[in-house]
């Protein structure tokens, strides 16, 4: 029998489709990252859990992935739920999805609700190409060297965050990829106060500013590629490194993004300060 992945609803319970209620009655195991959660949810479906019902969460799953693949092995059907969404999608899953691969043991799907694709699909952004980048960095250097980073990423860009780190991230977003990026902040979505905030990444910095609650997803638009005057690729260059970000990471972003070459950019750059440092 196969690990199955479960999606559960990212909200509301009414989203939970019929089949992930016929996975979680006709499991042998259910592991689920909260298993109060999942009582719940089973209770609001009508659905009768089977009596091993085991937490799976970032802190045990190291110690329980080995369990859990003796039971696949076995023949168990194992249904593995996380909070919400699909699981390892930010979420534990990956390791004993990996652990079963490896062991050439089968693993199946319940596809569902996904608050990455329904983001995308509010944004009002294109959704033709896109990535998705998760949780950024906890900590201010690590964001934004990950954003700094992210900078001539022409894809449409898609993030998770929390509501205490939201004004922070919104803040740096603006900051390096520029005021007028187009984004999107979708908050509690299918829940009762679902929101969509759309608009340049200053403008919803400043909104957020004043504290965000709920379950966050952030969608920015990707960079566009033009081309301009080494002068403007300069004057750029320098608004971005008097924000604080480091001359080498913003004059390979500026250049990738505008057509010049790195190093052609870099020397215009010194020759500039050369010129207009007295």
């Amino acid at each position: 029998m196969p690990l199955v992945l479960a999606a559960t609803p990212i909200g509301d319970p009414r989203d939970a489709s019929p089949r992930l209620g016929e996975e979680l009655a006709g499991a042998d195991v259910v592991a689920a990252e909260d298993t109060r959660r999942v009582r719940r949810l089973a209770g609001e479906m009508g659905v009768d859990l089977p009596e091993r019902v085991i937490s799976y969460h970032e802190h045990n799953e190291a110690a329980r992935t080995e369990d859990l693949l003796d039971a696949v092995a076995k023949g168990e059907r194992v249904v593995l739920v996380t909070d919400a969404g699909m699981p390892s999608v930010s979420d534990p899953g990956y390791r004993f999805v990996r652990a079963c691969i490896d062991a050439d043991e089968p693993v199946t799907c319940v596809p569902g609700p996904s608050a990455v694709l329904m983001a995308l699909a509010l944004s009002g952004l294109p959704v033709d190409r896109f990535c998705f980048e998760g949780f950024l960095p906890r900590k201010g250097g690590e964001r934004h060297r990950v954003i700094t980073d992210l900078a001539t990423e022409p894809r449409t860009m898609v993030f998770f965050e929390a509501p205490h780190r939201i004004a922070a991230s919104l803040e740096v977003m603006a900051e390096v990829l520029g005021a007028d990026r187009p984004a999107a902040v979708c908050r509690e979505l299918t829940k009762t106060y679902e929101e969509v905030r759309r608009g340049p990444l200053a403008e919803l910095a400043e909104w957020a500013a004043d504290g965000v609650r709920g379950e966050i997803t952030v969608v920015v638009g990707g960079a566009e590629k033009t081309t301009i005057s080494i002068e403007d690729a300069v004057a750029e260059v320098l608004a971005r490194h008097d924000r604080g970000v480091r001359l080498k990471d913003v004059c390979g972003a500026v250049a990738t993004s505008t057509g010049h070459g790195k190093k052609a950019l870099y020397d215009a750059v010194v020759a500039h300060r050369r010129d207009h440092s007295d």
